[in-house]
């Protein structure tokens, strides 16, 4: 009796040939990246600041840490941890309408993709783009660095909202709609309360990135302690610029660990 033969399907060339383009395609890209640097070797003055950056590291600005005035570094940090607390709860506030706009199984299909087009819209600008545009509407210093991390963090928020809103479990809003009742009655015993803890729990990791954007916004002039990082830099100030380096360190460290603890007790 002769056994059938099983031929195990083979891979059609074409789709070799497509993998074949592939690679050649991204080790092309990568190639010509590397080509399009024009680096000109390391500077003259580079041993001499590398060696002042060590002694920045090893001599630190104490007396910058203890300056309790307006120019004193703890100033600096507590402007910095504001701005990112006060852009964090407007964008937070703000995402909500914009997250409904942008659900599918609040507004239907076609409206949705217009939210969504927006929210992709407002996230598009990074925040010292929106701060230099801002700071010639409101001035320089922390309202600007407020507005531009507000704006920027709508566009986020909105679309991990957006998510969460269309993950929900749709059977709650239709079992209050069935009973007669209203949108703001399916808003706020339906939609709302099951979202949530979602919404608080990207609204602190988001506020995790904005005290990470808010150190660099004073770059700009939008306050915080970028300016006089910037400042400490440009001057070769290194004891200061690696003291406040430091600081932010620990501060950011020590707010993503107590907003780490926070998000896990909330899922």
């Amino acid at each position: 009796m002769n056994t059938p033969i099983i031929t195990l399907p083979q891979k059609p060339k074409e789709s070799k040939l497509r993998k074949t383009l592939i690679y050649i395609i991204v080790i092309s890209l990568i190639l010509w990246s590397f080509d399009s640097i024009n680096y000109q070797g390391v500077m003259v003055t580079a041993a001499g600041t590398i060696r002042g950056m060590f002694d920045g590291i090893m001599n630190p600005d104490m007396g910058y840490i203890t300056n309790t005035t307006i120019d004193g570094l703890p100033y600096a940090v507590l402007e910095t941890i504001a701005i990112a607390i006060a852009g964090t709860f407007i964008s937070g506030i703000l995402a909500i309408p914009f997250a409904l706009f942008a659900s599918r199984n609040i507004v239907g299909d076609r409206t949705a993709k217009i939210g969504k087009f927006i929210i992709t819209m407002i996230r598009t600008f990074p925040e010292l783009i929106l701060a230099l545009v801002l700071i010639s509407v409101v001035g320089p210093g922390a309202p600007a660095g407020i507005l531009a991390l507000g704006i920027h963090s709508i566009g986020m928020l909105g679309k991990l909202y957006s998510e969460a809103i269309e993950s929900m479990d749709i059977g709650v809003k239709e079992a209050l709609e069935s009973c007669g009742g209203n949108k703001m009655e399916v808003l706020f015993r339906a939609v709302l309360p099951q979202v949530a803890p979602e919404f608080f729990s990207y609204t602190l990791f988001r506020f995790e990135i904005n005290m990470r954007a808010a150190s660099t916004l004073g770059l700009v002039g939008a306050g915080g302690i970028g300016a006089p990082l910037i400042f400490a830099i440009r001057a070769r100030a290194w004891d200061r610029a690696f003291t406040i380096v430091i600081v932010l360190i620990i501060t950011v460290t020590i707010i993503d660990i107590i907003s780490g603890k926070i998000r896990k007790k909330l899922v």
